[in-house]
């Protein structure tokens, strides 16, 4: 099967950017409050005794992924740029990480309690997005929760050439409603218990959208 055009565009604009990105990139204790109480109302949802592992979908360089973990998530990171996965597990040794592609996740049917998707998915094209969220939907256990966060917009199609410390890059960012996002997620067969939307502030020209789901069983 041939790789989706936008999946390799990602794949090698992160591996080129992947060292100033891991510099760069926030640590999850200097997130703003909202983000930060988030990600524990995250992880007060999926740590046991709920069951299954839990996904974090684009982990890049696994700081987010190692923040769950020290609140107790049972987590694993998945990432397409198989240079962001070597600098996560030279940083977190002790934590897994793999490359994959939400596209087509290499998870069994039913496997997972949580899957975060932090800024993993506003690379994606549109209407690559249902094939992303059914894999969501698959890869979840009854009962399995979902967090989706990352800029939203107003259908705003960006092209940016050069990213990172002015690494060139070819990869394209979509920010979407947050209603689209909703409905497809919807769509999906996920059914959403909680939608945030923060306006710009300290500087980020972006709304950000965070979305709380899970899976009916």
């Amino acid at each position: 099967m041939t790789e989706p055009s936008h999946l390799t565009a990602v794949r090698e604009s992160y591996d080129t950017v992947a060292a100033d990105y891991a510099r760069r990139v926030k640590e999850p204790a200097e997130l703003d409050p909202v983000s930060r109480a988030m990600l524990a109302a995250f992880a007060d949802l999926v740590r046991p005794p709920h069951p299954g592992p839990v996904a974090d979908l684009g982990c890049g360089p696994g700081k987010v992924t190692a923040h769950l973990a020290a609140l107790g998530v049972p987590v694993f990171g998945v990432d397409v740029s198989p240079r962001m996965v070597e600098l996560a597990r030279a940083a977190y040794p002790e934590l897994r990480f793999t490359v994959g592609s939400m596209t087509a996740l290499d998870i069994a049917d039913g496997e997972l309690g949580g899957i975060l998707a932090y800024y993993a998915t506003h690379h994606t094209p549109p209407q690559w997005l249902p094939t992303v969220f059914s894999e969501f939907h698959r890869a979840l256990a009854p009962g399995g929760r979902l967090m989706l966060a990352g800029h939203v917009g107003n259908d705003e199609h960006l092209r940016p050439t050069r990213a990172y410390g002015d690494h060139p890059v070819s990869y394209e960012s979509y920010l979407l409603p947050p209603d689209r996002i909703a409905e497809l997620l919807h769509r999906a067969g996920l059914v959403l218990t909680a939608r945030v939307v923060q306006e710009p502030e300290g500087g980020s020209k972006r709304q950000v959208g965070t979305f709380l789901a899970y899976k009916p069983g």
